[in-house]
Order: structure tokens, then C-alpha cells, then sequence
């Protein structure tokens, strides 16, 4: 039987799951990253720590699944998203990863908005200080340096598949957030290129992210036991990949995705613009599809940064002791906004707030507070796409966060909307890349990108979204109050 690798380059982890033919989990690895902040509004990685990790979770695949290893015929490829990653000639890193929720490049963003609408729609959205061209622009200004010394610029995953198969190249869904990308041909845009002043030789060519895009180097192969030579596929943006593990590709099919950041992600059959409401109209994983998007910078990473806060790292153990205790709506109220956000703010200075609190506030009402602001996030993202004219009815779920049933039935009940929940829906893009590599060594589409397993269908309670209609408000209003703050602590 054949089995299929997938490597989802995640912010805080790199996850690698190994897929039979039935999409049967064989083996997984979790290996956690770190983040560097040298200076405000700074989120940086090293590649060659990404390369470190996907070693040791190949290891660890290899010592739990030898055999499944040793069958592999294909590996797929998940990447945050955004991140310039610029190598230099001998293809070592220039200098540290700029994020995706890296805001320096707020003012560089702000000069490329100026260059109009019809530009944002070529190229999905606005130019947000996450986006790769305004890190450019950054560089340029301030470290010219760095930008002088690169010969060639990828995302995430592309960085290892470099390291894979020697290949440089990336797909439409990963390019589409570098601000680079003319949507609707899934070309680089010519337009986008001279406003950032960049030589074009530095951008790869752009492969569909189901299509080959290598093959496994013999030394990579023999180091983790891999057959030599196997096809790897080019891969996609996590959240992109994040659909295509739960089959969201045909028009409308919908899903929040909660990993460290958030998603409200709806598959589309054209490109459709919506710039003017902070709307993500970006190219989908699979060829001849497109998606619409509501990304947030704050997910499940929220209730991370919150336990280690409180000094206690058990989360499930913190979810359980919320839910115990549960009666509704909480009396704190919790922005968290720790990276900023760009749907619906494009606010790169806001900043994780809690409004409320008493002498006799216990930990279990921030925990819960948390919980209900990354739910009123999303909310706000409902409203973005309803405004942008997708309506959503009901969704999937995936990422981490996923598996939290109480978190999910919150939610469901903030969104006023049914959630699917799915086997093997919290390694959602790693999955969907396994899904990918399967698709690059000939697998019908008609089979592969089928939705998987619902394991259970999470209705919502009305009576809480009532109960929660009045605390969203309140949510946008405290924010708008603050916004002015936030810029004013910025300068």
C-alpha cells in the first residue's frame, strides 16, 4: 500500500503526518519553533531552524513507522504564509525571517495603499505590514544591505523544498500573499514588481501546488529512510492546504481555521475582490480555484500566551476547569489583538487588552474571556465577508483550536452558524498537504479532495447567541475607543 508524506511549516510547530491510501493517519510528529522579537513590532525565524525541526520530525516518523516510511510516494508541502524568506548565492539565509505577523512594515504598506484600488483587487487586498512587498520595501529602506546580498526569495515551505529536492519554486496560493501575485492569472504581477523596485529574477516560478515541483534528493532519501526520487509536490499556504485536508475547493464551501492565528476562509470558483472590506481574495491551493478569506493575526495562539500568563501550560486542563464552571457570557472582556490584526482593523499597533477586571476576578474568567474574544474576532470576520456579499450558513472546523468541543460550540453559538468538526481536522494542513503530494503523483482529484469523516456536527445554541449579541457590541466598541490609543503608543 502507498502512503503519502505531508509537512505543515506552522508558526509555533512543524507537524508531519503519514497518510495511506485510505487517508488512514500511519505515524505523526509535532516539533515546536520559537519566535524572536529583536525589536517592536518584530516577529523573525531563522529558516535553517525550520530545516532543524523537519529533520527531527522525520526522525521521529522513522523511528514510529519505519515501514510506512519506506513506502512513501509522494510528500506534500504546507507553509505559513508571508514570510521573506531571501537566500543569498550559495542559498543561505540573508537574514531572519521577517512573519507574517511582523509589523514593521506598516508605513511601507501605507505607501503601497496609495497606489489605488484597481491595484488592490489585481492583487486580493490592500497591502497589509505582513505582506511580503511591503517587507521589501522595508529592507530597502532600512537594511539595504540585506536586500543587496539576496539572489532569490521564497516562502516557508519553499525554503524546505530547497532543501528536499534542490528546486526552487512556489505556488499561487503561497505567492498570492506576498503582494506580488496577479490573482486572477496566477502570475506574478508586473505592476506589484515595479512598485516594490525588486529585480524580478529573485521570485521563482510559479507551480500549481498539486503539481510536481521535485524530487527527493538520494541523500536526503537514504538520511530518513524515504525512497529516493519520489515526486514532491509544490504545496500550498497553510490555510489554503487547511481546505483542501477537508475538501473545501467547490464554490462556497467554508471553514474557520484556529492555529496560532485565524481564518474564515470560503472557496471560490473565480477571483473575487473585495479590497475595500480588508477581504483576502487569494488563489486556492488546486488549480482553477480561488478563495475569499478574513484572516486575523490572534487564534488559538490567544489562550497560549494567556496560559503561560497564568504560569500553567496545561491547556486542556485550563479548558476543562472553563467549561465546568460555564453559565454564559463572562464579565471581562478581552481584545486579542497581541499581533495587531488585519480583518476587518488593518491595525498593526493594536494590542491584546482585558476590560473588567476585579478584586475577585478568577483566572478561569480571563481563560474564559480569551476564549470569547478570538470568537468575537470571528465574528467581525462573518460580518467582513457578508459586507464583501459571501454569506456564510454553516462551516468546518480545523487547526488546533479544533480540538476543543467546548471552544467550537462557543464559537458556533458567537457565529450564529453550524460547525463540522472532522477526523484528523486538527492536523488539518499538514493532512491537506499529504493530500497535495498524493495529487502530484497522479491521484484523481475527483477522489483526493473529497470531504473526509464528519465526526460530529456542533449546532449552535440560540439562546447563547442571543446572550452574546449585546458582548460583541460591546467588543467593537471597546475597540474603537482604543484604536486612537494604540497608534498614539506606537508613536
Amino acid at each position: 500500500m502507498s502512503c503519502f508524506l505531508g509537512l505543515d511549516l506552522g508558526t509555533s510547530a512543524i507537524k508531519a503526518v503519514i497518510v495511506d491510501d485510505a487517508e488512514t493517519l500511519l505515524a505523526a510528529a509535532e516539533v515546536k519553533l520559537s519566535v524572536h522579537a529583536p525589536c517592536p513590532l518584530a516577529s523573525e525565524q531563522d529558516p535553517r531552524d525550520w530545516w532543524r525541526a523537519v529533520e527531527l520530525a522525520l526522525d521521529r516518523l522513522g523511528a514510529e513507522a519505519p515501514g510506512a516510511m519506506a513506502r512513501v510516494v509522494a510528500i506534500g508541502l504546507s507553509g505559513q504564509m508571508h514570510a521573506a524568506v531571501l537566500l543569498d548565492a550559495a542559498d543561505l539565509p540573508v537574514r531572519p525571517a521577517m512573519l507574517w505577523n511582523d509589523g514593521r512594515a506598516h508605513a511601507e504598506a501605507a505607501d503601497l495603499k496609495r497606489l489605488g484600488s484597481e491595484l488592490a483587487a489585481e492583487l486580493g487586498v490592500p497591502a497589509l505590514a505582513g505582506f511580503t512587498a511591503p517587507k521589501l520595501l522595508w529592507l530597502a529602506r532600512h537594511e539595504p544591505a540585506s536586500l543587496a546580498r539576496a539572489r532569490s526569495l521564497l516562502l516557508p515551505k519553499d525554503y524546505i523544498r530547497l532543501q528536499l529536492t534542490g528546486e526552487r519554486a512556489t505556488d499561487p496560493s503561497d505567492a498570492a500573499g506576498t503582494w506580488l501575485l496577479d490573482e486572477a492569472r496566477r502570475v506574478w504581477s508586473a505592476r506589484a514588481i515595479a512598485a516594490v523596485a525588486i529585480d524580478p529574477a529573485l521570485l521563482p516560478p510559479i507551480i500549481e501546488g498539486s503539481a510536481p515541483a521535485g524530487r527527493l534528493r538520494a541523500g536526503v532519501a537514504a538520511r530518513f529512510g524515504l525512497p529516493p526520487g519520489i515526486v514532491v509536490a509544490c504545496g500550498g499556504g497553510d490555510t489554503m492546504t487547511g481546505g483542501v485536508g477537508i475538501g473545501a475547493v467547490e464554490d462556497g464551501r467554508a471553514f474557520v481555521g484556529l492555529s496560532t492565528s485565524a481564518q474564515l476562509f470560503v472557496a471560490a470558483a473565480a477571483h473575487r475582490p473585495a479590497p475595500e472590506r480588508l477581504v483576502h481574495a487569494f488563489c486556492h491551493a488546486v488549480p482553477g480555484r480561488w478563495c475569499q478569506m478574513a484572516a486575523m493575526l490572534n487564534g488559538a495562539g490567544v489562550l497560549a500566551a494567556i496560559a503561560h500568563l497564568l504560569g500553567d501550560a496545561d491547556i486542556p486542563a485550563l479548558l476543562a476547569e472553563v467549561e465546568a464552571r460555564f453559565t454564559g457570557p463572562g464579565r471581562l472582556l478581552v481584545l486579542p489583538y497581541l499581533s495587531g490584526e488585519r480583518t476587518p482593523h488593518d491595525d498593526p499597533h493594536a494590542r491584546g487588552v482585558v476590560f473588567g477586571l476585579t478584586p475577585d476576578t478568577a483566572r478561569v474568567e480571563l481563560v474564559q474571556a480569551a476564549l470569547e474574544g478570538v470568537a468575537f474576532s470571528l465574528a467581525d470576520a462573518r460580518a467582513a465577508l457578508s459586507a464583501a456579499g459571501t454569506v456564510i450558513d454553516s462551516a468546518g472546523i480545523v487547526g488546533g483550536g479544533a480540538r476543543s468541543l467546548f471552544w467550537t460550540r462557543l464559537i458556533a453559538s458567537v457565529l450564529g452558524i453550524e460547525l463540522r468538526v472532522y477526523a484528523g481536522g486538527a492536523r488539518g494542513p499538514a493532512f491537506g498537504a499529504a493530500r497535495l503530494g498524493r495529487l502530484a503523483a497522479g491521484g484523481d482529484p475527483a477522489t483526493v479532495l473529497a470531504e473526509p469523516p464528519v465526526l460530529r456536527v456542533v449546532p449552535p445554541d440560540p439562546a447563547l447567541t442571543d446572550a452574546y449579541a449585546p458582548r460583541i457590541a460591546a467588543f467593537r466598541r471597546l475597540y474603537a475607543a482604543l484604536r486612537p490609543e494604540f497608534a498614539r503608543g506606537a508613536a
